[in-house]
């Protein structure tokens, strides 16, 4: 059982790395999941309390990054409040439409709000730029911090 259980969470982590580039799947939450699989398996002998505080921490900053980094990228360019509630707005409206509307959702909805707003078009697509250029950081953000959690997973696992 605890081998059938090893390759549950080895699916888990390699699915969550997956996960960090892919919209669609929970990564971070995939990875935390697997590593406290492991350590539930093996009794908590190498991953005890201290290493799954701090990895949660990792993770839990990682999904945080992750929602708010295309509202911080329209943001950053001097967005008006319509294109940021926009930029949420097609986030949250563009996970249902898969990869495609993760990607150009936050985009859309903040050239929207922009727009709604009063600016130009050309204004209204610098700030969706900047939106999309924040939600390519935050996918970067994840991506670093899914590994670093895999390698304080394997450093606790080989020292701890």
């Amino acid at each position: 059982m605890d081998i059938a259980l090893y390759v549950l969470a080895a699916l888990l982590i390699v699915g969550g790395l997956a996960g960090a580039v892919l919209p669609t799947l929970p990564g971070i939450p995939m990875i935390f999941g697997g590593i406290w699989l492991v350590a539930a398996v093996d009794d908590y002998r190498h991953l005890g309390l201290w290493w799954l505080l701090i990895i949660g921490a990792l993770g839990s900053l990682g999904v945080v990054v992750d929602f708010v980094a295309s509202t911080l990228g329209a943001k950053r360019v001097g967005a008006s409040k319509l294109a940021l509630w926009g930029a949420t707005a097609g986030t949250l409206i563009g996970m249902f439409f898969g990869v495609p509307g993760l990607l150009f959702g936050p985009f859309l909805g903040a050239l929207g709000g922009e727009l709604a707003s009063g600016t130009s078009v050309l204004r209204s697509a610098h700030v969706g730029v900047g939106t999309w250029l924040g939600l390519l950081f935050g996918t970067l953000v994840k991506l670093v911090l899914s590994f670093v959690m895999v390698g304080l997973f394997g450093v606790a696992m080989l020292f701890g």
